[in-house]
């Protein structure tokens, strides 16, 4: 009997030290479990939050009603700009010398302001440009995804354009009657200068001109 007895006590002390190493095992991978989704949230959420930033550097800048500064004293570093360009109305397609075009002659009628997600026609928007409107253009193979439902949902709604334009040299070009910048993205704090600065500026050929009420391009959104 005692050799029956031994046995068993050995045995009940197997079953705990496998039920103890089990429960760790357990433990362990409900911790490597936990910080795989807490790691998978942190990125979810460093993106969101990336999103919200983008809007907020561009949005609070480009919808202000009241700029805080004087549009005429704001400067923007890499700023081209365009002397004598012709305001004509011609029926034909244009060649422009700079793309996208920031004036020069342009078609009779103007393009709508508003969002767009194909091309629009050069020769309309550049009619636009000429009532004081700024048209802000993305290459679709650099701005996608967040980065463009931010660009979108930042923009003022009056007086813009935005469309893409494939082949740009930068990821974002901004352009107004006689001025253009290339921007480094959606981010980037030229943006929202531009936008200020330009749109609905007194220089232009005809401010204030209508910027609706004529053509809707293709794509347009809103």
């Amino acid at each position: 009997m005692a050799d029956d007895s031994t046995s068993a006590d050995d045995l009940t002390i197997k079953q705990q030290r496998e039920k103890r190493r089990a429960e760790k095992v357990a433990a362990l991978k409900a911790k490597q479990a936990k910080e795989k989704r807490n790691q998978r949230l942190g990125i979810a959420g460093a993106i969101v939050g990336g999103v919200a930033v983008i809007a907020i550097l561009v949005g609070v800048v480009v919808t202000s009603a009241t700029p805080p500064v004087d549009p005429a004293a704001i400067e923007i570093e890499g700023l081209e700009t365009f002397e004598n360009l012709e305001a004509l109305h011609v029926q034909s397609a244009v060649e422009y010398d700079m793309t996208p075009p920031a004036g020069g002659p342009h078609n009779p009628t103007w393009l709508n302001c508003g969002i767009y997600e194909e091309e629009v026609p050069e020769e309309y928007a550049v009619h636009s440009l000429e009532h004081g409107a700024v048209w802000v253009t993305y290459d679709p193979e650099q701005v996608s995804g967040g980065d463009l439902d931010a660009l979108r949902s930042a923009m003022p709604r009056s007086y813009m354009i935005l469309s893409p334009f494939p082949g740009l040299e930068a990821p974002v070009v901004a352009s107004a009657w006689g001025v253009q910048v290339a921007l480094d993205g959606v981010d980037d704090p030229r943006l929202g200068d531009f936008i200020v600065k330009y749109r609905q500026s007194p220089d232009a050929p005809e401010p204030g001109a209508l910027c609706s009420q004529a053509l809707d391009g293709p794509g347009k959104i809103s």
